[in-house]
């Protein structure tokens, strides 16, 4: 193998896939980038064997070969190198040059053989999607996956896809997101699956404001083709929660509030929140919300916000950072919210979209 590259293209390359890579690999080989050089540029692939990333660069290819590589140590020499100009070059038994005009390293690789394949989905149906719209969908929803690995069927977003509605669910048990969107085509299967939070991360990495990408499956696994990078993941088995249930009906009584004024308003209480001592109070009246936070030994602080309200008078107390997750992702100058008592969730509604979130007790 032997081929030239630009220093930043290929830097770009080797961080766009080595962020799956983990220090405590289950094998060696799974702490390396797999570099396969063609014809069409150079191919970039990891996997921690839950999910795998891969993407194409452009270099001017002078032999065609593979070769896998160290990530960590190779992603080190290339950022630290003097010039722009990268050539590198396999020699035998897996040894690796790279050179620029006055620098040169040597290290050791492992051959490709070792290295997991990445499975394919050929002459399976595609659905596309745009990825703006799906990168604005995980804004929304992401932040509410679990993490208590307990629950594994909560730590993912549930995809579902019905004729030409795709709908994406993630809860922790406390709070709920759910936003459905139109696709531009019309399928004629439905299709339910949970991918896993890491994937999602990747996929939020590497969205792009412009362009579609196609999601395909295949068993237990799914494919992103975002073009030049691809994203290959194993899906959670499982039946994911009637969220369906959980959504409350419509309240006549919402609370008419400016997000950036409740955003800043509940950072700002939640400034004296303890692990023993989370909620925020709201108190809510015709033309005013009371933001407040007490917490013994440490302090108290109380904020008024103008609010439009027709419901009755309450007390309702939240765990700040639901909240605050929720107001900072969304794109809206207003919002409304919906309480109806201190037992029962708030509820914001826009667009195709919904977040529940249940109350705390106060005190």
């Amino acid at each position: 193998m032997n081929f030239s590259v630009e220093k930043e293209v290929l830097l770009s390359g080797i961080q766009t896939v080595q962020n799956i890579i983990t220090s405590k690999a289950a094998l060696p080989i799974l702490s390396n980038i797999l570099i396969e050089s063609q014809s069409k540029g150079l191919k970039l692939t990891a996997t921690d064997l839950d999910i795998g990333i891969s993407c194409v660069i452009p270099v001017e290819t002078k032999e065609a070969g593979a070769i896998t590589i160290p990530a960590k140590r190779f992603g080190d020499i290339i950022r630290e190198l003097p010039t722009n100009e990268v050539n590198i070059v396999t020699k035998k038994n897996n040894l690796v040059v790279i050179e620029t005009g006055s620098c040169q390293f040597k290290i050791m690789g492992l051959s490709r053989d070792e290295f997991p394949r990445l499975p394919e989905f050929k002459d399976r149906e595609a659905i596309k999607l745009e990825q703006a719209v799906l990168k604005d969908m995980l804004r929304l929803t992401s932040f509410a996956v679990s993490f208590d690995e307990a629950r594994y069927i909560l730590n993912g977003i549930l995809f579902s896809v019905k004729k030409n509605n795709l709908t994406l669910v993630a809860t922790d048990g406390k709070r709920l997101a759910v936003i459905e969107k139109k696709l531009k085509q019309e399928g004629d299967k439905d299709l339910s699956i949970i991918v896993p939070i890491k994937a999602i991360q990747e996929l939020n990495r590497n969205l792009k404001e412009e362009g579609e990408l196609s999601l395909v499956l295949g068993g237990n696994q799914a494919m992103f083709d975002l073009g030049n990078v691809v994203v290959v993941s194993r899906l959670i088995e499982g039946e994911f929660p009637d969220f369906k249930q959980v959504v409350p009906a419509a309240s006549e009584n919402k609370i008419k509030i400016d997000r950036e004024e409740f955003l800043l308003a509940v950072k700002r209480a939640a400034l004296l929140s303890t692990p023993d001592y989370q909620a925020v109070k709201l108190e809510v009246f015709k033309d005013k919300m009371v933001v407040s936070k007490s917490t013994p030994d440490i302090g108290e602080s109380r904020e008024e916000v103008p609010i439009e309200y027709k419901g009755k008078e309450t007390v309702i107390g939240f765990n700040p950072s639901y909240l605050i997750d929720v107001l900072k992702n969304l794109p809206d100058d207003g919002i409304a919210f919906e309480v109806t008592d201190s037992e029962k969730p708030g509820v914001i509604r826009t667009n195709g979209y919904v977040y529940v979130v249940l109350p705390m007790r106060l005190g």
